[in-house]
């Protein structure tokens, strides 16, 4: 019998004391609703968050970083941002492909668990849950949670992976918006499952539900919850003994091991079966064995009280499959720190991965934050650690990698915690020291790779559909003018094959392995001119030119900065934070110019906008964004918007855009239908010298 005992005790208080809805992206309509899984992390329907960020319903892909609204009922609303942490796509039955909508009546999957971007010790302790069971008597809330909008129901059926829920002759009925929500077992105060969709026709009061049997299947698959040992600990395993003998020898009487009990269970969340009696060994060394956060904190009280004991406890960690590096607390700080560098930091952590373990970094293919973390934390450290001593696991030279990429001011909470958490692990400092040396001269090299070189071609219209241009090649040292004859005109495929034969006679072999950057420099008009789709192949050609296939393009303004210099400084103030500073997206409907003004100038630190917006409004909020300073927009010159382009770039690192959207537009030439999007991106580098151009302002002379 355990002496940790699970800490139900909070959810006593009542199944409905923490209501949790997912609203829209725009306005405060709920689209679905959701439950606390832990004190930091919400779950719900995956289609109900494709929903809320106005996407196919069933679509597949992880949303990435976008942030998803979240209200949380305890007395009165409070509104939080969070972003997916598990992604479980809805999938068919049969073969696991796409669910397909009034085709598939159910399906798998279709789970989503959500990080809130907030400190969990400010919200309650998640409710219980319990297994379905056919005969259940069971209680849904609309996402808006208003009291009259409960819909009761009975589980007529259960087959393992689906539950089936006939509601009540009267009252109301599960239908549009309760997907995602739990569905609450009345006489046991817990919830048994999340309620997936209903049938809605005027003589059917029957929905579906995903039981928790196989939401918990689902959700240890990916990591969401720690996986414990199927099997109870062998006390004649070799872990077992180490953790025996530096019990007895750090706490060799009842007595003191009671103190040390009672405190572990509070901090894993546990309640002591006995504030009195001790826990006996077996039991002491079967819960750090079984609970997967258990060890690493009780090494932290073995550290203060006997290195040596806490040292061999470690090491018998290592031969276990249960232990985890971290602690809950550990954990849950380091997230917390990532949370305050904001966006930006789930971006930048895949790029640490690659720097800091090229070698692993292949095997990882964590689609979120979260799930990155677990997969890193189970690594090995490297192996230059001095005989004896531990190694530096990978986490911890990940976390040194990162830290390395931001300012000192914001670099203090992640050093912090890897001092911390190498100070419980025994690992000398001059080995972290040594790892976080090799971590600031990989930041310098990757903040070098701005460097690049890159063709400047000033683009002016010339007539309908035929284009005059100017060119200049700057290796680095400034921009070298190489046309002067700015009487040609071209039409655009004509304008690509003059480019590309520019950049072919081009001496590249000084620079680095990068191919050069083409920058297009229009006016307020040519914003939206489809230069990266110029082809220039002739008709002899084998091989097509696509400029924006071939090339990272990008386009700047610099007529919209010239019109409004008071935002000069404010242009490369943000240039200088692009590591640091933060993402905006603006999206939906209903925004305007003096919205998205009063926005930017609240943001001072946003230095990467995305705008999916309707073209109606979409090229004047672009444009605001560049006068304003803004050095980095990324837009979509398709009609409408949810486009496809923004949402796969979304995830690429702020400096690798403009490699990240050419890979896009090659796939728009090889699978245009699976790669609709038209992405233009903006590129403001303020450390660059520019040419002097022809620009509209009177008394403006050509260069």
């Amino acid at each position: 019998m355990s002496w940790f005992l699970p800490d139900d005790g909070a959810s006593v208080r009542g199944a409905h004391h923490a209501k949790v809805a997912v609203k829209a992206v725009q306005g405060d309509k709920a689209v679905g609703a959701g439950v606390l899984l832990a004190p930091h992390l919400v779950l719900t329907c995956a289609h109900v968050v494709n929903d809320a960020l106005e996407r196919p319903q069933f679509e597949v892909s992880s949303p990435g970083h976008r942030s998803v609204r979240i209200g949380l009922l305890t007395g009165s609303w409070q509104m939080y941002e969070a972003h997916v942490a598990y992604w479980i796509p809805p999938r068919r039955t049969d073969d696991g492909g796409p669910v397909r909508p009034g085709v598939d009546p159910d399906w798998l999957g279709d789970l989503a668990v959500l990080r809130l971007d907030t400190d969990g010790r400010q919200l309650p302790k998640p409710p219980r849950r319990r297994a379905m069971e056919q005969g259940q008597a069971v209680r849904a809330w609309h996402g808006g949670a208003h009291g009259a909008t409960f819909a009761d129901g009975c589980v007529t059926s259960y087959d393992g992976r689906f539950g089936w829920v006939d509601g009540a002759p009267t009252g109301m009925a599960i239908g549009p918006a309760y997907s995602g929500g739990p569905l609450w077992a009345e006489g046991h105060s817990a919830w048994t499952g999340l309620v997936a969709a209903a049938f809605l026709h005027s003589d059917s009061r029957r929905s579906w539900a995903i039981p928790w049997q196989r939401i918990e299947s689902e959700l240890r698959a990916v990591g969401a919850i720690d996986t414990r040992p199927e099997a109870e600990p062998d006390p004649h395993d070799t872990a077992f003994i180490l953790l025996t003998d530096a019990l007895n020898s750090t706490f060799p009487s009842p007595e003191t091991r009671l103190g040390a009990a009672v405190d572990l269970a509070r901090t894993c969340g546990m309640v002591p079966r006995s504030t009195i009696t001790a826990p006996t060994v077996a039991q002491f060394v079967g819960f750090l064995l079984t609970s997967p956060r258990a060890l690493a904190a009780f090494s932290h009280t073995l550290r203060r009280r006997d290195p040596r004991a806490a040292d061999e406890a470690l090491d018998a960690g290592r031969m276990a499959p249960g232990p985890r590096l971290l602690s809950e607390r550990e954990h849950t700080q380091l997230h917390r720190h990532l949370l305050t560098l904001g966006p930006q930091a789930a971006r930048r952590l895949g790029e640490a991965v690659r720097g800091a373990l090229p070698k692993a970094a292949g095997r990882l293919d964590g689609g979120t934050l979260d799930a990155l973390v677990d997969q890193l934390e189970p690594l090995d450290g490297d192996s230059r650690s001095a005989e004896g001593e531990p190694r530096v696991p990978g986490l911890l030279r990940v976390v040194e990698y990162l830290a390395a990429t931001y300012s000192p001011t914001e670099q203090v909470g992640l050093r912090l915690w890897t001092g911390a958490v190498a100070t419980r692990l025994g690992i000398p400092r001059a080995a972290l020291l040594e790892r976080r040396a090799d971590g600031e001269e990989w930041a310098v090299e990757l903040r070098s790779r701005s460097d690049r070189a890159r063709l400047l071609v000033e683009i002016t219209q010339a007539g309908r559909e035929r284009f005059r241009l100017r060119t200049w090649y700057d290796e680095g040292a400034g921009p070298r003018q190489l046309s002067t004859d700015s009487t040609a005109s071209y039409t655009g495929a004509e304008a690509a094959r003059e480019l590309l034969h520019v950049l072919e006679s081009l001496d590249l072999s000084g620079t680095d392995d990068r191919r050069p950057m083409v920058e297009a420099l229009v006016d307020r008009a040519g914003l939206n001119l489809p230069v990266d789709e110029w082809e220039g192949s002739g008709p002899d050609d084998l091989v097509p030119g696509v400029l924006g296939a071939e090339f990272p393009l990008v386009v700047h303004c610099p007529e919209l900065l010239r019109k409004h210099e008071r935002f000069l400084p404010e242009w490369r103030r943000r240039w200088q934070r692009l590591d640091q500073g933060t993402t905006l997206r603006f999206s939906g409907d209903g925004l305007d110019k003096r919205k998205i003004y009063g926005r930017l100038m609240d943001e001072t630190d946003a230095v990467r906008v995305c705008v999916d917006v309707s073209d109606t409004v979409r090229d004047e909020i672009v444009q605001v964004c560049l006068a304003v300073g803004v050095p980095v927009v990324v837009w979509d010159r398709g009609p409408g918007h949810g486009s496809h382009a923004l949402e796969q770039i979304d995830c690429v690192e702020t400096r690798d855009l403009p490699d990240g959207v050419r890979a896009y537009r090659a796939k728009t030439v090889s699978t245009p239908a699976d790669h609709p999007g038209r992405p233009v991106l903006a590129w403001a580098d303020a450390d660059r010298t520019m040419p002097r151009l022809h620009l509209s302002e009177p008394g403006e002379g050509p260069g």
